[in-house]
């Protein structure tokens, strides 16, 4: 980042003067950053006004005493270029650009935005069309409508591309910390990254909740998270929308299952990224991080006043893959010395209601509990009374101290969870988070996100520090043809791939062809547009003779005629028939515009459509990477000898998809896109029994 650029980023994020360029809108944007706290110059400026909020108004921004280091922009598109020329004129530095009218209103609005960022020189602008920019810690506030936002002097920051998602994040009711709100619009100027690049340094941010619809520049967003990897601050990621990564409609099954969003989670995944499917899910994560920190593992002592609260905790616990050890023999004396008799000793412990409230008695049974568990983090279940209900209160406050105090002796994250989402009040949650102590709302989404913030921490040692796209080679395809079958698997065996033994025979001499391979064979129909040669009626197995031969052939071939009578097939594969496989899987590669090369690995043959059991990964890709993403299919099973069966040579499947991958770098070939489906698994060889690959031309 440009030194120049840097400064007038920390000019717009902590100014000394803000100057709001408009009428009712920077009124409201005015009352903003007084609400905020800041007490820097508000400049208003409107050629018709004498005054707004109070605030005696300049007719131009060349009238301005000097150039502001904030601009909250809310004037008509058409007269944006003139003002920021002006403003580069009295060298302000940053701008909000709360106008609409640009890129997402089609051609014109498109080279409207490309003049605006030519014109902005050495000036930054968030926007245009976005909400802008709160500083929780420096109390400035460039924003359009009324906030709210908690900050205790530390927290996340929050970046979206969501106006509207910004602003309810700031009325959130779970006493997120917030350090920042950023709202983004269009991104015509300062990006996602320019801002992690930025506040990547500050010790008050603490981890950076992320919105994204999508992402432009892929390298320069993994240099951001590679960047907060090594600093310690998760990334936690909210993706939306359909982009239009893959738009373009492929005809193979593993082109149509390699969806954006899974595509952009393998990516996520790769550079140790968090990602959370809900609003609530992400604000709980950034919570615990904020507050508690970061478990070093998965071992939990959990502890509950009920029976079913224990029952709960262990259930959804078990299903996060959290981990509750049992508590060792040695220690259940010293344990059951301060429970009551009805109480049985476990974990989740439910420590029972006739101690509940003493902490004569629950501190240092949490401290004698952990002392013998040992684990990484611990939680406490307490679900709060309603105000005017709260004569209670103080029994489970007791408890909550009681915990918070053992947590920090024993220098382990913790939290206490409501089971239910709103019941703990904002007095006692920013009680508990004075003491350390992150209060997560919702038992769902609190160990959701406990378990995100645990894999973060297993997952970030494997990330590769070497750049993932920068090293790629790169082949333009514009358009690509697709090859018929025989045509594919000629390429497949240049690189000394195994296939069945295969003749390409003209409907002449398909009997003396088949003669040649021998009974029994597999006779399918060649034509670069017969992709799903099965959903046709063009493949018959296991033809057992010449007479069953010539019978499917006719059959096959009225078929087609009927329903494919452009087509004129008179050329056919004839393929000897292949012994059953331990199990069938489908290897798919395809070339992204965004993302460089896509693997996606599943059941294959007829599973497919009906089991939909695939991973996807983004090259490059280790070998452990695949043999990993292979064992989470839920048909992996097949591979280790499910029931009695032969067990697999794993590192087969990884040497074939290795060289299909080579396939890929092959500048003379330009492929676009394989699919082997099936690949054939035996237990020392694979065999890909119907290949798809398009080229570029």
């Amino acid at each position: 980042m440009k030194e120049i650029r840097y400064k007038n980023i920390d000019r717009l994020i902590n100014p000394s003067q803000i100057a709001f360029i408009g009428g009712g809108d920077a009124e409201v944007a005015i009352n903003e950053a007084k609400r905020r706290g800041f007490r820097g110059s508000i400049w208003p400026v409107n050629p018709k006004r004498d005054c707004i909020a109070g605030y005696k108004c300049f007719r131009s921004v060349l009238d301005l005493p000097k150039g502001p280091d904030a601009v909250f922009l809310a004037i008509p598109s058409t007269q944006i270029i003139r003002t920021v020329n002006e403003l580069n004129h009295i060298n302000a530095g940053g701008i909000v650009c709360y106008s609409a009218g640009f890129k997402e209103t089609g051609k014109k609005g498109i080279s409207l935005e490309r003049q605006l960022v030519k014109s902005l020189k050495n000036m930054v602008l968030v926007g245009p069309n976005c909400y802008g920019i709160i500083n929780y810690l420096g109390n400035s506030a460039l924003w359009p409508f009324a906030h709210g936002g908690f900050c205790p002097g530390f927290g996340a920051a929050i970046i979206t591309q969501s106006g509207m998602l910004s602003s309810d994040i700031t009325m959130n009711q779970r006493s997120l910390p917030l350090t920042h709100m950023i709202s983004l619009g269009n991104q015509a100027s300062l990006k996602n990254t320019d801002f992690i690049n930025y506040l990547i340094n500050k010790k008050e941010v603490r981890a950076f909740g992320l919105h994204i619809e999508g992402i432009e520049n892929i390298s320069d967003f993994e240099a951001a998270a590679k960047k907060a990897l090594e600093a310690q601050k998760p990334l936690v990621v909210l993706k939306t929308g359909k982009s239009s990564i893959g738009a373009t409609l492929t005809k193979s099954h593993t082109g149509s299952v390699a969806g954006s969003q899974k595509i952009y989670n393998s990516f996520f995944k790769k550079l140790g990224i968090i990602t959370v499917d809900t609003p609530s899910e992400m604000i709980e994560t950034l919570k615990f991080i904020c507050i508690s920190g970061i478990p070093k593992g998965r071992e939990c002592a959990a502890f509950t006043c009920s029976g079913g609260g224990a029952t709960m905790v262990a259930d959804i616990g078990e299903t996060l893959n959290l981990k509750f050890s049992k508590i060792p023999k040695r220690n259940i004396k010293a344990i059951s010395s301060f429970l009551p008799n009805i109480a049985t000793i476990s974990n989740p412990l439910d420590y029972t209601t006739p101690i509940w409230g003493q902490p004569k008695i629950t501190k240092p049974l949490f401290h004698e509990v952990i002392k013998s568990l040992k684990p990484d983090f611990s939680i406490l279940i307490q679900d709060y009374p309603l105000k005017g209900l709260d004569e209670t209160k103080i029994y489970y406050l007791n408890d909550a101290i009681g915990f918070s105090e053992v947590i920090n002796e024993q220098k382990i994250p913790g939290a206490i969870i409501s089971t239910i989402s709103e019941n703990i009040d904002r007095e006692t949650r920013e009680q508990l988070i004075a003491r350390g102590v992150a209060p997560l709302q919702g038992i769902g989404d609190g160990l959701a996100a406990i378990k995100n913030v645990i894999e973060w921490f297993k997952n970030k040692k494997n990330i590769n520090k070497k750049s993932i796209f920068n090293s790629k080679k790169t082949i333009e395809i514009r358009n690509s043809n697709y090859l018929n079958e025989f045509e594919a698997k000629k390429i497949l065996t240049s690189k000394k791939l195994p296939i069945p033994i295969s003749i390409n025979s003209s409907i002449v001499d398909i009997i003396k062809k088949s003669k040649e391979i021998g009974f029994p064979i597999v006779l399918k129909a060649l034509h670069k547009d017969l992709i799903h040669k099965t959903e046709h009626g063009a493949v018959k197995i296991d033809i057992k003779n010449e007479i069953q031969l010539k019978v499917e052939l006719d059959n096959m071939k009225s078929n087609l005629d009927n329903n494919f009578p452009n087509l004129n097939i008179n050329n056919f594969l004839i393929e000897r028939m292949e012994p059953e496989p331990i199990c069938e899987l489908v290897i798919g590669i395809k070339r992204d515009k965004v993302f460089g090369i896509i693997v996606t690995i599943g059941a294959g043959g007829i599973f497919v459509d009906l089991f939909k059991d695939f991973k996807i990964m983004v090259a490059p890709v280790t070998q452990k990477e695949i043999i990993d993403q292979l064992m989470s299919l839920k048909i992996s099973q097949m591979l280790t000898g499910y029931r009695g069966s032969k067990v697999v040579k794993i590192n087969n499947i990884v040497q074939f998809i290795n060289t299909l991958l080579l396939l890929m770098d092959d500048t003379k070939l330009k492929i676009a896109e394989i699919e082997i489906n099936p690949l054939f698994v035996y237990e020392n060889q694979v065999k890909a029994i119907d290949a798809v690959i398009a080229v570029g031309n």
